[in-house]
């Protein structure tokens, strides 16, 4: 992840006795100076840090209070939480307790932690106690650090999967939790360190300065050293749960044809973006589109052109949105077109604001197979996920620049030597690879080459997911079209039969059409445009439109038989349903694994 915001603890961490040690504010102006947003994180009362520090204006922003209060640098100040309860003040005062009472903390001795705590149970009041060395603070329930940063972060339109905390004591725990990185100084709490991230080595507050002067050098945080927010993809053989850190790598998905792709694709993108990351997906076939069920998501595209880039740029200044760029609909060339003005655009925003946090380039291989990647990708910065069933089309430095591959099954000759070409480059056998041929639709295999491998192959079997495919039942195969709505097959201009007004008619027609025929209509995209405009199932015309896209280049040879194949599988055929031409080729189909992938609802 990009470094773009650093999250100060004061006291302890950069403060002496309150006093901010020169070197640290020198270092802030140095970062700010980058680009980077420097927040003070403080458990201090908003009026006595003024008074400490001085003039707050060298940070982006305090969150004072324990995350209570928030200031910013035009005037802006407010209260996130419930002011100071007065019965809470008044017998604090009346048992004689010395304190101090901000717009929302109460500020102690900790010694007096039990009889403040009497207090509180006797009044009952929705308070709890928190600890700073030797201080007490009384708080309301849920005000931490952790939550007053998103807070602040929220109002500066930043996000804390691009900062990097620091702290030292007890308070701490949430704000180091709550950040992308977080970590313990040395000279603090032995139980933080335990839970950082990283510890800054050091005798005090100078040691800061030095690390954030270091840092900032950096494009990114630390990949090695960011582990605590983490993708659940699955259960390998072993029993153990399979998870991979959600560092700045690039990753690869592949796998053969409808081999389950998407579905390992988006099981990944719900969890990002349910963690709070901004995704975006580049979808030319309409894969994800079901992604907009969860929060935050905006769908582009579909049945509109794909809008302006400077649209897509004011939506990604919003660290909580996610997008899905739908380019089902638009012929090839106009997505590469798209797509060689959008890459680039995205890289740039990146780079600049760490937004998106990851990039998802699906059918990468139409896109990604010339020299020019690098002019289209920032591969630097560690943001994308390709997925692809002709991995060996990757342009070579693409597929050096990626670190982790997750592969479904796998049975073209080529595909699995561009494997083993990868496997050989990282020092690694392919003696299991013929594992790929027989793994099953829910089932998949992490390569490899990042340290949650193990430096093997791990089979394993998929977590479910939030969002799928819709299923649509054998009902729609007899609904009956309006005479101009029907699809007729025509030859140079003259129409062969009658319009095909059901499914079913479709099927039995397209079977026995000439070759020929099949493949003028193909090449227009004829189907997968009826499909989709008639029937509106745009999962359906996508699948379509991939089977006719991969016959212009010539990937598949039985055309007729594989668009069959796939309205019957979407559309559960009977033996009893099919046209008489039909049922020998879907007897032989029933029982194969995309078969049993649609009968569960689990797409490609």
């Amino acid at each position: 992840m990009k470094f773009g915001v650093l999250a100060l603890d004061y006291d302890g961490t950069i403060a002496r006795d309150g006093v901010l040690d020169p070197e640290v504010r020198k270092a802030i102006a140095e970062v700010r100076a980058h680009g980077i947003a420097v927040l003070l994180v403080t458990g201090r009362i908003l009026s006595e840090l003024q008074q400490v520090a001085g003039d707050l204006h060298f940070v982006d922003g305090v969150v004072a209070e324990n995350g209570a209060v928030l200031w910013f640098p035009n005037g802006h100040s407010r209260l996130i939480s419930n002011s100071s309860s007065l019965p809470l003040l008044q017998e604090l005062s009346r048992r004689g307790l010395q304190f101090k009472a901000g717009q929302c903390v109460v500020e102690l001795d900790a010694s007096a932690a039990p009889q403040v705590l009497s207090v509180i149970r006797d009044l009952e009041l929705p308070f709890v106690l928190l600890f700073n060395r030797g201080r007490l603070m009384v708080l309301p329930q849920a005000v931490s650090k952790g939550m007053g940063l998103r807070e602040a972060l929220a109002t500066l339109r930043l996000s804390v999967h691009n900062a990097l905390a620091i702290g030292d004591a007890e308070n701490d725990h949430d704000l180091l939790a709550t950040c992308e990185l977080g970590v313990a100084v040395s000279w603090g709490s032995q139980v933080l360190q335990k839970v950082a991230d990283e510890v800054l080595r050091g005798d005090g507050p100078t040691a800061v300065a030095g690390y954030i002067r270091r840092v900032a050098l950096e494009l990114r945080l630390p990949p090695e050293r960011i582990g605590q927010h983490r993708l659940s993809l699955g259960v390998a053989e072993d029993g153990h749960e399979l998870t991979l850190a959600l560092r700045g790598r690039n990753m690869l998905i592949a796998g053969d044809p409808r081999s389950g792709k998407s579905w390992v694709t988006g099981l990944a993108c719900e969890q990002l973006i349910l963690q709070g990351y901004s995704v975006f997906v580049i979808d030319p076939e309409g894969d994800y589109r079901t992604l907009e069920a969860l929060p935050g998501i905006v769908v582009f595209g579909g049945d509109d052109p794909p809008p302006e880039l400077p649209v897509l740029a004011r939506v990604l200044r919003h660290p909580d949105m996610s997008v899905v760029m739908d380019l089902s609909h638009a012929p090839y060339q106009e997505k590469v077109s798209y797509l060689k003005s959008l890459l680039p655009m995205l890289a740039a925003i990146r780079r600049a604001t760490g937004l998106p946090h990851r990039i998802v380039i699906d059918e990468a291989h139409y896109f990604l197979h010339e020299p020019n990647v690098g002019e289209l990708l920032d591969l630097a910065l560690g943001a994308y996920t390709l997925v692809t069933y002709r991995m060996s089309d990757l342009h070579p430095n693409l597929r050096r620049a990626i670190e982790g591959v997750i592969i479904k099954r796998t049975t073209e000759p080529r595909e699995i030597q561009a494997l083993t070409d990868i496997l050989a480059a990282r020092g690694t056998g392919a003696e299991s690879m013929n594992i790929l041929s027989s793994l099953g639709m829910e089932e998949a295999v992490l390569l490899p080459g990042i340290e949650e491998s193990r430096n093997k192959l791990v089979k394993f079997k998929l977590f479910p997911r939030l969002t799928s495919h819709v299923r649509h039942k054998a009902k729609y195969l007899d609904v009956q079209l309006l005479v101009e709505q029907g699809f007729s097959f025509t030859d140079k201009g003259t129409v062969l039969d009658g319009p095909a007004r059901t499914l079913k008619e479709f099927v039995g027609q397209l079977v026995t059409a000439p070759p020929d025929v099949v493949a003028e209509h193909a090449h227009r995209g004829d189907f997968s445009n009826w499909i989709g405009g008639v029937f509106h199932d745009h999962a359906l015309a996508s699948d379509v439109r991939k089977v006719e896209q991969r016959f212009r280049i010539g990937h598949i040879h039985d055309l007729s038989d594989s668009i069959a194949k796939l309205i019957r599988e979407r559309y559960e055929f009977s033996a009893e349903q099919l046209p008489v031409a039909t049922m020998d080729s879907a007897a032989s189909a029933s029982d194969t694994e995309s078969s049993r992938m649609a009968r569960a609802g689990n797409g490609g």
